[in-house]
C-alpha cells in the first residue's frame, strides 16, 4: 500500500492514477488529508492517526452493478472494526459504520469509466467535534493499540476477499453478510432526501439493488435509493 504523509484527497489522487492506467487493487493511504470529502459534498476531517485511504476497482464485463461495491466496502470495514470496538458495530445504510449509534467510519465511491475509486475513512485515534450526529473512534471504544498502518493492511486483505466474492459469486453473499451486520429491522430512522423531503420510518432491509426499504407509519414500504439517514 502506497503512503503519502499529506495530500488533498486520496480519492482524487487515486482517480488521477486510474486515468493514468493504474491497475485494480492499488491502494493509497495518507497520513493526513487537507481536502477530504464525504458523501453529499461534506468535508471529512482527516487528522493524523486516523485511516484515510482509497483503492481502485476496474469494472469487468459481467460484474454486478458498480454501486454495490459500497456494500463490499462496508462488510470489509465492519470486519476490521468489530473485533476492536468495545460497543456493537453496525452498518448504517448507505455507507457508514456505527458503534453504539456513533459514526466511526465512512465510505465514498466515485467512478470514471471502468474505474471505481473506493475511499474509506476510519476514526482510530480521534473523532471530529461539533457535528450534528454522534461520532466516536477506536481509541474511545476500548483503547485499542491498533494504528493506521496495521488497519490498512488488514483492510486491504479483507476488501480483496469480499471483492472476489462479489465478482465470482454475485451480490447475494455480500448482501447476506451486510444485512446480518446492519441495524435490526424495526430501527427508527429519518431520511433527508436529495430534494429536501424528510421521510421517517423503520428500517426493513436492503433489496437486491442496494436500496434501503423503509417501512412507513401507515404500514407501506418505500425504497430509498439516495438520502442522508439519521438514527432516531
Amino acid at each position: 500500500m502506497a503512503f503519502v504523509a499529506e495530500t488533498g484527497s486520496t480519492n482524487a489522487d487515486m482517480m488521477a492514477l486510474a486515468a493514468g492506467g493504474a491497475p485494480e487493487g492499488q491502494w493509497l493511504r495518507a497520513g493526513r488529508q487537507v481536502g477530504g470529502r464525504g458523501r453529499m459534498g461534506r468535508a471529512w476531517e482527516s487528522p493524523e492517526g486516523n485511516f484515510h485511504g482509497s483503492t481502485l476497482v476496474r469494472l469487468r464485463a459481467g460484474d454486478p452493478p458498480a454501486h454495490m461495491l459500497a456494500l463490499v466496502a462496508a462488510v470489509a470495514v465492519h470486519a476490521v472494526i468489530a473485533p476492536l470496538a468495545r460497543g456493537r458495530t453496525r452498518i448504517k445504510w448507505p455507507n457508514d459504520l456505527m458503534v453504539d449509534d456513533a459514526k466511526i467510519a465512512g465510505i465514498l465511491l466515485e467512478r470514471s469509466g471502468d474505474a471505481v475509486v473506493v475511499g474509506i475513512g476510519i476514526n482510530i485515534t480521534g473523532a471530529p467535534k461539533g457535528l450534528d450526529r454522534p461520532v466516536t473512534s477506536l481509541w474511545e471504544q476500548g483503547g485499542t493499540d491498533a494504528d493506521a498502518a496495521s488497519i490498512a493492511q488488514r483492510l486491504a486483505e479483507i476488501f480483496a476477499h469480499w471483492l472476489g466474492i462479489w465478482r465470482g459469486q454475485g451480490i447475494e453473499p455480500v448482501l447476506r453478510h451486510w444485512t446480518a451486520n446492519a441495524h435490526a429491522a424495526g430501527r427508527a430512522m429519518q431520511v433527508a432526501m436529495p430534494d429536501g423531503e424528510i421521510v421517517e420510518g423503520t428500517f426493513e432491509t436492503v433489496d437486491g439493488q442496494g436500496a434501503m426499504i423503509l417501512r412507513l407509519a401507515d404500514g407501506a414500504t418505500r425504497a430509498i435509493h439516495a438520502g442522508d439517514v439519521f438514527l432516531l
